[in-house]
């Protein structure tokens, strides 16, 4: 009799426990407000983290441990192959392409045509990100470059941030030394290295914010140029790329890009660095990272890990083009400035505790317009589909990197002349393949991204039908957001091609 009534009794028991775990399993998915620290590097490749690429040159403790910590998207996209467009795009969770705002935000460089029109600001009737927080009583802060808008009118604290620690008009300093000639960030002792500080200020904020929520966007002017880096790090690597092969055997520089036509009609060449063994910005690389383990040790230290959301990513491709060319994106064709996959392809990571599995990889495509939506959602704050329009929450992701993300289509519009060499266009991605237009004479490019990642086998001729119907939804696009496109350089003269 008693094992018959508990043989009843155990489907309910069973249930019963069941209803337990999942109420206990939500009770830890996520703090109720949690904080979020978001890293934002500049100019960093996808190829330069070791989560990445193991046989990286550059050395990156830290920022695997965040790829330890949580998802990693192995197909995570800037909106653009330069920086000012994509921090546009972070901020407002809208493409750049919808105000004009294409290319960095004093770039009107002209080749055989002029550039598209570029708006040259993040506009304060733009409802931003840090608003979006502070408005939910978090404490915000800015801290580092900031190139989104020319006046102090602009600046972040005039965008939803309460703190701003060197943000302003210009987008680099003069140096990564002490003096900063910064008018956001006062000068500290002779010789003060710049991602130290802006770790050390950030840490302040953090604890001083310890018992309330806040928002603290650490964007790194590292690894932009100029390269400068601490002298006893640039001997570690100096002595570092002596170990390796000789040179003559593997050479630093490999296949040319082509780059615009002239004025005379010339197509140029643009040499790519197809090595990583630049020492100065591998230890340009090292202090960052050790920046970023900095903070990281800091939310510990104040027992704030498991309640702060932690977000890393570029802001475009590595550079590899021009400037030095200090680093390689190989097996990514191309960098800063273009819009193959080393210029948009980035390292983009995020951790949400009790939400993310440690060390998980989704290789779903996404991009840097997700995460407004993302962000607001993992902290409880309702949604805002009038901004962050051309953004998607990444929560299903973050849940199961395997779910599918109702996008049919990621798109890409850069319609100027890129101090890297990288030709006007736009780009669509649609599942494995992706679509390249010349903005000049309008030819395209077709690829196949998972059996060819470095775009070097063209499909657009052995597959018409595929080139039309993406071409079509390119342009669809292109009509969405209003996009503009070159003009000629003078009355009656030649005239680009236009979709």
């Amino acid at each position: 009799m008693r094992n018959d009534l508990m043989t009843r009794r155990l489907p309910a028991l069973v249930l019963g426990l069941f209803l337990l775990t999942r109420g206990l399993l939500a009770a830890i998915a996520l703090p109720e407000t949690p904080n979020v620290v978001f890293f934002l590097v500049d100019d960093l490749g996808y190829m330069d983290i070791g989560a990445y690429n193991p046989d990286s040159f550059y050395e990156t403790p830290n920022c695997d441990r965040i790829a330890s910590a949580g998802c990693r998207f192995t197909s995570g996209y800037a909106a653009n192959p330069v920086c000012s467009p994509t921090r546009y795009s972070i901020m407002t969770g809208r493409h750049p392409s919808r105000p004009d705002a294409t290319n960095f935000f004093s770039g009107r460089r002209g080749g055989r045509f002029q550039p598209a029109p570029l708006h040259d600001r993040m506009d304060l009737e733009e409802h931003t990100l840090a608003e979006a927080f502070r408005e939910a009583d978090y404490a915000t802060c800015f801290a580092g470059k900031w190139h989104l808008g020319p006046t102090p009118e602009f600046w972040p604290t005039k965008q939803g941030f309460d703190v701003n620690i060197g943000g302003h008009s210009r987008g680099m300093p003069r140096s990564f030394f002490s003096p900063y000639h910064n008018p956001r960030l006062p000068d500290g002792p002779r010789g003060e290295h710049l991602p130290e500080r802006l770790a050390r200020d950030s840490i302040k904020f953090i604890a001083s914010n310890k018992n309330r929520p806040f928002l603290l966007y650490l964007s790194f002017y590292s690894v932009h140029t100029p390269l400068q880096s601490k002298p006893d790090l640039v001997a570690k690597y100096r002595k570092k790329a002596a170990t390796l092969p000789a040179s003559d055997e593997h050479p630093e520089f490999g296949p040319e890009e082509q780059v615009w036509q002239s004025g005379r009609g010339k197509v140029s060449t643009r040499k790519v660095r197809i090595r990583q063994r630049h020492a100065v910005y591998a230890a340009m690389m090292e202090s960052m990272d050790s920046a970023v383990g900095q903070v990281l040790d800091a939310l510990d230290q104040n027992d704030l890990t498991k309640n702060t959301i932690v977000i890393f990513m570029s802001d475009n491709g590595g550079l590899s083009t021009s400037e030095g060319s200090p680093t390689s994106n190989l097996p990514l064709r191309g960098g800063k400035g273009w819009l193959y996959e080393g210029g948009i392809r980035e390292p983009y990571m995020i951790v949400a505790p009790g939400l993310t599995r440690p060390g998980s990889v989704c290789h779903h495509p996404v991009t840097s317009t997700d995460f407004y939506p993302t962000l607001l959602e993992l902290a409880g704050l309702p949604a805002r589909p009038k901004q962050h329009l051309d953004g998607q929450s990444l929560v299903s992701l973050l849940k199961d990197p395997d779910a599918i993300l109702p996008r049919k289509s990621l798109h890409w519009h850069y319609p100027h002349y890129s101090n890297q060499g990288g030709f006007p266009g736009g780009a669509i991605r649609q599942g494995d393949y992706k679509l390249i237009e010349r903005f000049e004479d309008g030819r395209v490019h077709l690829y196949n991204l998972k059996e060819d990642i470095g775009e070097k086998t063209d499909l657009a001729g052995k597959e018409p039908e595929r080139v039309k119907s993406m071409r079509h939804d390119l342009h669809a696009w292109y009509q969405k957001v209003d996009a503009k496109f070159l003009r000629p350089k003078k009355p009656g003269g030649p005239m680009p091609w236009k979709p």
